[in-house]
């Protein structure tokens, strides 16, 4: 087994360095981030894999932000100065138009015409869904957590629509990821389809068998 010490890890080449450290957290959930600015001109689509749950009740969400120094960031942008975005799940046959999204377009450039998705609109909901996607969440910004360390910022937003395909549900509430054939990320660049292994029930310490 190949052992890293925090200094191996430093000493690194920069890109080996970026890639072993992006993919040591296994499989991430491969998400397109749609916003639009406050002018309801320019929408922006974004592919990130660091979307986490934080809570039920009320159902909040968040994802991190890379440094905002140097670097123009219209998700971020959008978000401030609209306060509401969406996340939608990556269909397993657009995996690399997903991964086009990642190029540094203009500002005027909407990563949904140029990596051909659709937007999508709910009601008077201020942010486009991506059509293609079987899940599809909308957010109200709540609030934005700066990580000194490294100048990143997790973004959290409220979860306001939910849809979804109704035969991926269970009767229980569980969404069943492979029916809804969407993708995770490995690291920067690798795509993985998601296979169901099994459901097991809520565990208690009685039903821990003794492998002693």
């Amino acid at each position: 087994m190949k052992h890293f010490s925090k200094q191996n890890i430093l000493d690194l080449e920069k890109v080996k360095r970026l890639n072993i450290m992006n993919s040591i957290t296994g499989i991430k959930p491969g998400n397109l981030i749609g916003s639009i600015d406050d002018n309801n001109e320019n929408t922006n689509l974004a592919i990130f894999s660091s979307v986490v749950h934080l809570g039920s009740h009320p159902a909040l969400l968040g994802f991190i932000l890379r440094p905002q120094i140097n670097v123009r960031r219209d998700t971020y942008n959008n978000i401030m100065s609209n306060g509401y975005y969406t996340i939608n799940h990556l269909p397993n046959d657009s995996t690399l138009n997903g991964h086009y999204t990642s190029a540094k377009f203009e500002n005027d450039e909407s990563e949904f015409k140029h990596c051909n998705f659709t937007e999508w609109y709910h009601s008077d909901f201020k942010a486009p869904f991506v059509k293609e996607s079987p899940l599809k969440i909308g957010l109200k910004f709540q609030e934005s957590i700066p990580i000194k360390i490294n100048n990143t910022i997790m973004i959290v937003g409220s979860v306001e629509h939910v849809f979804v395909e109704e035969q991926s549900i269970s009767a229980e509430g569980y969404i069943d990821l492979e029916k809804l054939n969407t993708t995770g990320i490995g690291g920067l660049n690798s795509y993985y389809n998601l296979q169901k292994i099994d459901t097991y029930p809520y565990v208690r310490r009685k039903d821990v068998p003794n492998f002693g």
